[in-house]
C-alpha cells in the first residue's frame, strides 16, 4: 500500500512496471476505495443507515451505497475520502490491536464500549467528522502511536 493524500491505496504487483501515480481523487482510486470501505462495512455489520452516517450522506442516499457495492466509484469529494480514509485507518487500528481475533476487530465497532459509553459506531454517528478523528486517535492511543 502507499499512502495517497489522506487514503492508502492498495498497489497491484503488476503496476511497477508503468507509471503508477495514483492520487486519491482518480476513478481508479475511487473505485477501489469503494470496494474497500462497502467490504469493510459488511465486515462490520452494518445498517444501510449506519453506512450512510459514516460517510456523511442522508439515509435515503441508499441507491448511492448500492452504486459503491457494485463497483462505481466514490464521489470526488474532499469530504467523503477523509470520511473513508478515517475509517480504512480505524480498521487498520483495529486489526494491528487485535491480530488473532478478527472476530472481536470486526465486532469492535458495533460492541459497547465502557470508556465510550455507548457503541463506537454510535460515536462517528452522533458526533459526523469529528467523532471519525475521535474513534482513530482513541485507537492510536491504544496502540502506542
Amino acid at each position: 500500500m502507499r499512502a495517497t493524500g489522506t487514503v492508502a491505496i492498495p498497489q497491484r504487483a503488476d503496476e511497477g512496471s508503468r507509471d503508477s501515480r495514483v492520487t486519491a481523487g482518480s476513478r481508479d482510486a475511487r473505485v477501489r476505495l469503494a470496494r474497500m470501505v462497502t467490504t469493510l462495512f459488511q465486515h462490520w455489520h452494518l445498517s444501510t443507515a449506519e453506512q450512510s452516517a459514516l460517510l456523511g450522506m442522508s439515509t435515503s442516499h441508499r441507491a448511492t451505497l448500492a452504486r459503491y457495492r457494485r463497483g462505481e466509484p466514490l464521489a470526488d469529494s474532499r469530504d467523503l475520502l477523509d470520511r473513508v480514509g478515517h475509517l480504512l485507518g480505524i480498521h487498520k487500528s483495529l486489526r494491528i490491536l487485535f491480530p488473532h481475533d478478527l472476530d472481536l476487530a470486526y465486532r469492535w465497532m458495533t460492541t459497547p464500549n465502557r470508556l465510550l459509553g455507548t457503541r463506537p459506531v454510535d460515536v462517528a454517528i452522533e458526533r459526523g467528522f469529528e467523532g471519525l478523528l475521535a474513534l482513530r486517535r482513541y485507537l492510536d492511543f491504544e496502540r502506542g502511536t
